[in-house]
C-alpha cells in the first residue's frame, strides 16, 4: 500500500519550510500548498509535491486536498497579514479544516502561538498590545479545529529564532509557560508529532528549555 502524503500549509517560509526540511530529512511524502510559486522550484527540489492555491480560497484548498492522492495529515502554519480585511490565521485555517473533514484526513496539526487562548496568561501586557488581533484569531482557528471532530494537535510556539536546531525544544501542557523556540526545533516537534499518537486531542506550549522566560521548571511532555 502506497504511502501516505503529509500535506502542508505555509510551506514557503518560517517553520513551514523548516518542517518541509524535517519530513524530507525523514522521507515522508510531502505535498504542498503555496500561495504563490516564488517558493516553488526549491520545494520541488526537495521532493515535495507542489499545488499552488489560496488558503482563502475553499476551492483551492479543496481541489489542493482531494486530487488523488491520500492524505494522513494536514499540518498548517499559516497566518500573516490580513487580505481583504480577513487574516488567514483564521478563515485560512478554518477552510484547511472543513476540507480536512471533508477528505477523511486522520489528523490535523496547527502551529498556533503562545498567547492564544489560556496562554494568554503567558504574554506580557507589552506582547498582548502587539499581538493580540492576531491571538484573537489564532484562537478561533484552535476552536475551530477542536470542534471539527478530527484529530487534532495545537502546537503553541514561544517567541521564535530563526537559527539551527538545538534539540532542546520541549512540548509542555504548562499553558502558563512562555519564552524562546527555533523554528528548527518546532519543526522537529512538530514532525515527531506527525507519529505520535500521545499527542492526539492535545494543547501543547512548546519552548526551548534553556530559554524559559523567568526561569521556570518545564514539566517537559514525552512524546514517546
Amino acid at each position: 500500500m502506497a504511502e501516505s502524503y503529509i500535506f502542508l500549509a505555509g510551506a514557503s517560509r518560517g517553520v513551514g519550510r523548516e518542517i518541509a526540511k524535517y519530513l524530507t530529512a525523514q522521507q515522508r511524502k510531502v505535498k504542498a500548498m503555496l500561495r504563490s510559486s516564488d517558493s516553488r522550484n526549491e520545494l520541488e527540489a526537495m521532493g515535495i509535491k507542489v499545488q499552488v492555491g489560496d488558503a482563502l480560497d475553499v476551492i483551492n484548498v479543496e481541489a489542493a486536498l482531494s486530487n488523488g492522492e491520500s492524505i494522513s495529515t494536514v499540518i498548517s502554519t499559516i497566518g500573516g497579514l490580513p487580505k481583504d480585511g480577513e487574516r488567514a490565521d483564521f478563515l485560512g485555517n478554518k477552510n484547511l479544516i472543513d476540507a480536512a473533514v471533508k477528505a477523511r484526513v486522520q489528523k490535523f496539526i496547527l502551529v498556533s502561538s503562545i498567547g492564544s487562548g489560556n496562554s494568554v496568561v503567558a504574554l506580557s501586557p507589552t506582547a498582548l498590545e502587539t499581538l493580540g488581533p492576531v491571538l484573537v484569531e489564532k484562537e478561533k482557528a484552535e476552536k475551530y479545529l477542536i470542534e471539527s471532530g478530527l484529530i487534532y494537535t495545537i502546537i503553541r510556539p514561544g517567541g521564535l529564532k530563526s537559527e539551527p536546531a538545538t534539540g532542546n525544544g520541549v512540548l509542555t501542557e504548562d499553558y502558563k509557560i512562555s519564552g524562546m523556540i527555533h523554528r528548527a526545533d518546532v519543526a522537529q516537534l512538530v514532525g515527531r508529532c506527525v507519529v505520535s499518537d500521545r499527542t492526539n486531542n492535545k494543547v501543547f506550549s512548546a519552548v526551548d528549555r534553556n530559554q524559559l522566560f523567568g526561569n521556570p521548571t518545564v514539566d517537559e511532555f514525552s512524546l514517546s
